[in-house]
């Protein structure tokens, strides 16, 4: 009876069970499982820490901060990271999964006695084998933002969106930065004059019965890279010394439609309905 009831009940609210596992290797979590498009899906984490006063520098000799990560622990349930940064702030990285995805659970601390210049960082989910537009598919590294979407104005709109950027330091690219955010301390890719309504982004497969969103918050920005990647990077504005900051963030992977991710998304980050 207990077996039926819960069968019922999954049915009413549209539970969900994984098959995912988690593996960290080489800069890279790789997110594996029968359910995902491609059986895996992998994230360049972390792609780097990031000053302020970054969208028209120069990204190797001034933007980025040099880190090292200790792998703390590597399960298929649970990854657990240290990032040592070169300018003294130790940040633990805890990962985990549940029923939709994959949990971020990250703590930055600055243990030295100068203010750091951290300002934000980029978690890297390369997309193209969920979207069915990976290497194996197709020549074309840019098809598969037609499956991606940002919200603006309260809806999802995919890409490209209207007033598609052009020019800027780097191209290809496209960043779209929030207002609490000034507009010089982003990717230096051609960045949108549109102002994300939220800090999702997202895309579809192929048959449109899956969705795929990236939330962090705080949140620096949106990001469509050059790698079929999909960025919401995540803010810190700086560490004091002695101070600590803390980042969540949520990976969905999800059965259903763009109205199911954004429900689930707005129940986990209520602070960006504001």
């Amino acid at each position: 009876m207990k077996i039926c009831l819960l069968f019922l009940v999954c049915i009413l609210v549209g539970c969900q069970s994984s098959d995912l596992s988690l593996h960290y290797e080489n800069r890279h979590l790789t997110i594996s499982g029968e359910s995902i498009p491609g059986k895996k899906l992998k994230v360049l984490y972390i792609e780097a820490y990031c000053r302020a006063n970054s969208t028209d520098a120069d990204w190797v000799k001034y933007t980025v901060i040099k880190h090292k990560t200790k792998v703390i622990k590597n399960t298929a349930d649970e990854v657990v990271l240290i990032d040592e940064v070169s300018d003294g702030v130790v940040v633990e990285h805890v990962i985990s999964l549940d029923s939709i995805g994959v949990n971020f659970a990250i703590s930055a601390k600055n243990t030295s006695d100068k203010a750091s210049e951290i300002h934000w960082a980029q978690p890297c989910v390369q997309v193209g084998d969920f979207t069915g537009k990976g290497k194996a598919q197709t020549d074309d590294k840019y098809v598969y933002i037609k499956d991606s979407f940002i919200f603006l104005d309260g809806k999802a709109e995919f890409m490209p969106t209207k007033n598609w950027a052009m020019e800027a330091r780097y191209i290809p690219g496209q960043v779209w930065c929030p207002k609490h955010v000034p507009r010089t301390d982003v990717n230096p890719r051609p960045l949108s004059d549109l102002v994300p309504t939220n800090g999702l982004i997202g895309c579809v497969n192929r048959e449109n019965d899956m969705v795929l969103g990236i939330a962090f918050e705080p949140y620096q920005e949106l990001f469509q890279g050059v790698i079929r990647c999909l960025h919401s990077d995540f803010r810190f504005g700086g560490l004091k010394p002695g101070e600590t900051k803390t980042v969540r963030g949520k990976l969905y992977i999800m059965n259903g439609s763009i109205d199911d991710l954004v429900s689930e998304y707005e129940t986990d980050f209520p602070e960006h309905l504001k």
